[in-house]
């Protein structure tokens, strides 16, 4: 109940009663934290319970009655409203990782460690292949050159290129274990390998 807050209220108070302080703590909690609130501050339940845990040794250094017991309250408060904007603004605000607006260019650590596990599997898968195989499929697949471009990085003619990026597909695919392998044409100049 407002204005429960007496002289005497506060007398008892200073003298260690805990049903007093009880008083004091049920009238200007809610009022502390819901200023809290409005100034922001992260946790205002917990930094209230501070304010009040400051009050406490303090009631009788008061001064003022119960005009002096708000003011000091609200003077901590305020206080504590500012070291709280102080301290979140040293700290770096952390953020959940989000896919959705994850940018391109920037890669979380798990997909970063994704992605070298994944390597370091195709890597091995590749390490099988004979050095052409590889160098084929690395010129194709990896390099994104054209038939032609392959050919002429290889020394080698267009038909030949063709034939090992064929053989290589079907010695990969063979590698992974999968069904039998049959090489279809995709485009003018590139084959895939199908089950």
């Amino acid at each position: 109940m407002p204005g429960s807050i007496t002289d005497d209220v506060l007398a008892a108070a200073r003298a260690g009663d805990g049903d007093a302080f009880a008083v004091i703590w049920r009238e200007l909690s809610p009022v502390v934290a819901g200023y809290l609130s409005a100034r922001g501050v992260a946790d205002p339940e917990a930094v209230t319970s501070d304010v009040f845990l400051s009050l406490l040794p303090r009631l009788g250094e008061l001064a003022g009655g119960t005009t002096g017991l708000r003011t000091f309250v609200f003077t901590v408060a305020h206080a504590r409203a500012v070291d709280d904007v102080r301290r979140r603004a040293r700290q770096p605000r952390t953020v959940e990782f989000d896919q959705l607006l994850h940018d391109a260019a920037t890669e979380s650590a798990e997909q970063e460690a994704l992605a070298r596990v994944e390597t370091a599997q195709v890597q091995q898968l590749l390490e099988r292949l004979t050095p052409d195989h590889r160098e084929v499929l690395a010129l194709r697949l990896v390099g994104d050159l054209s038939v032609e471009q392959a050919a002429v990085v290889m020394h080698r003619s267009i038909g030949s290129i063709k034939q090992l990026q064929r053989r290589a597909l079907i010695a990969l695919r063979a590698q992974l274990g999968a069904a039998p392998t049959r090489v279809t044409r995709t485009g003018p100049d590139s084959m895939t390998a199908t089950t």
